[in-house]
């Protein structure tokens, strides 16, 4: 081993909320074993240090969206973004992560010596960096699943006609100045709720256009369930009640909308129609999709109705023909006048932070892997992922993630073993895509996308439940696991 190059015997990339979580997992269940936390950026905090729009919030309850093993204290269950990132700092420092995170240090590139047994990855040189080049026995990715450079920003006939200001949320200017103007918000999604009804504070009006409606569910900021149990239990008591209670209300709504999508659509609908009485047109509240085939939008406290019924805000569903120096045409004739256009038109799905992964120099296609109970990838030895649910908290399949992760590290100390490697049996296995899931940022990127099979522990099943039984109680031991 070249002395000169730094070794550690995990990496982790990534300190955003994976990440800190992985860092806990390593050092708490691998204590023997050194690790370092590879960061792109200067700052910690992941996406709840990168997005700086208006009312950026979570879009799932603290509870399951923060650390089991650092309660979530703040009365609001759906926290802003700044109350998130302060929660990322203060766990790092609590438990001595923030000591181990490299920042400024962009993975580049990762190759596999099967020679060596271990991982060389190549940092991207800038004046912070001392090593070019580091080491490790196992790589364990938590860069989350889009690209930090920009977001998705489809092309708009005429767009540079437009006289006033066209922004995208990821790179939002904190200091715009919205006061009293016309914006227009272009989707329909997560961001689009949230940025309307905060934008409406403070703009003159705020439209939220779409091509097609989003279902909306309204949820109470605070979880008063929650906040009871904390008076009358001790916090990590009450903390795991109201973290179990919400597992279980997720998956019985996701559930439902699967079995019983009609009925559901209704209720949704219903829900919207009583919110906002006369002012409700069912176009604009009428998805052409079941619920659940994209992810349900959540606003707290109504407040998205609530800038409806007040007319600061209101919703238009219709396709853009082309933009014009005062505002954006629409194919049905009418012009929208805008002094700010905000593109809340999605994210650029991109794997492992858009580093290239190679095995002996050879180049992996990441989209002809299968995904090892969404944790590992067939062929690829000691590498791990940490990536999130579609139907409910990012954070509960990440930590899931992270106990199958040290297991199986755990498991190869006991047995002497320097590589894991999944293989996936065709002979066995059908190829199915990754994800069941509608929204447009993941059909853009099936070319990337890895594959899972048509049985476990090859499938995705999206349900916390199976998964706890999968990874955390599981045994590491498996055939489709090859050890060495």
């Amino acid at each position: 081993m070249n002395s000169d190059i730094p070794f550690y015997d995990i990496i982790i990339v990534g300190a955003g909320l994976s990440g800190i979580g992985a860092a806990y997992h390593i050092q708490s269940k691998c204590s023997d074993k050194s690790y370092a936390v590879l960061e792109a950026r200067a700052s910690m905090g992941g996406t709840w240090d990168l997005f700086k729009y208006p009312g950026i919030r979570s879009d799932s309850d603290m509870y399951t969206l923060g650390f089991s093993f650092n309660p979530w204290k703040d009365p609001k269950a759906i926290a802003d973004g700044p109350a998130i990132l302060k929660y990322i700092h203060e766990t790092a420092e609590k438990f001595g992560i923030d000591k181990k995170i490299k920042f400024n240090h962009k993975v580049m590139a990762a190759d596999w010596s099967n020679t060596d047994k271990k991982w060389t990855l190549n940092i991207h040189k800038n004046d912070g960096i001392k090593h070019a080049t580091i080491q490790c026995n196992f790589l364990f990715m938590c860069s989350g699943y889009y690209s930090y450079e920009g977001g998705y920003n489809p092309a708009f006939l005429k767009q540079d006609s437009f006289e006033g200001r066209i922004l995208h949320p990821q790179k939002w200017d904190t200091n715009l100045n919205y006061d009293n103007k016309k914006v227009v918000v272009i989707g329909s999604g997560a961001t689009a709720v949230t940025l309307v009804p905060e934008m409406s504070k403070r703009a003159e009006k705020v439209t939220m256009l779409q091509r097609s409606p989003s279902y909306i569910l309204n949820l109470p900021s605070e979880d008063k369930v929650a906040n009871f149990l904390k008076k009358i239990l001790p916090a990590k008591w009450a903390h795991s009640l109201s973290r179990w209670k919400n597992i279980v209300v997720s998956l019985m709504l996701y559930k439902a909308c699967r079995r019983w999508p009609n009925m559901m659509r209704k209720l949704l609908q219903k829900g919207v129609k009583k919110e906002l009485g006369d002012q409700y047109e069912a176009k604009h509240f009428t998805p052409k999709y079941n619920p659940w085939d994209q992810r349900l939008c959540l606003i707290p406290d109504n407040d998205l109705f609530k800038a409806i019924k007040e007319e600061k805000a209101d919703v238009i569903t219709d396709t853009i023909n082309q933009f014009t120096p005062k505002g954006i045409l629409l194919d049905s004739g009418k012009e929208l006048e805008a002094d700010i256009i905000v593109t809340a038109t999605g994210l650029k799905v991109q794997l492992c932070g858009g580093m290239t992964i190679s095995i002996d120099g050879k180049l992996m296609d990441s989209s002809q892997a299968h995904t090892y109970k969404g944790v590992m990838f067939s062929d690829v030895p000691n590498f791990a992922l940490a990536v999130g649910y579609t139907n409910a908290s990012w954070t509960l399949k990440c930590e899931l993630n992270c106990h199958f992760v040290t297991k199986v590290i755990n498991y190869m100390d006991k047995h002497n073993y320097s590589t894991c490697t999944p293989r996936f049996d065709h002979t066995v296995f059908e190829t199915e895509p990754l994800l069941d899931f509608d929204a447009g940022y993941i059909k853009r990127a099936n070319n990337i996308l890895p594959k899972q099979g048509s049985k476990a522990p090859w499938k995705v099943y999206q349900n916390y439940l199976k998964d706890i039984f999968s990874l955390k109680y599981s045994d590491a031991k498996d055939k489709y696991l090859e050890y060495q």
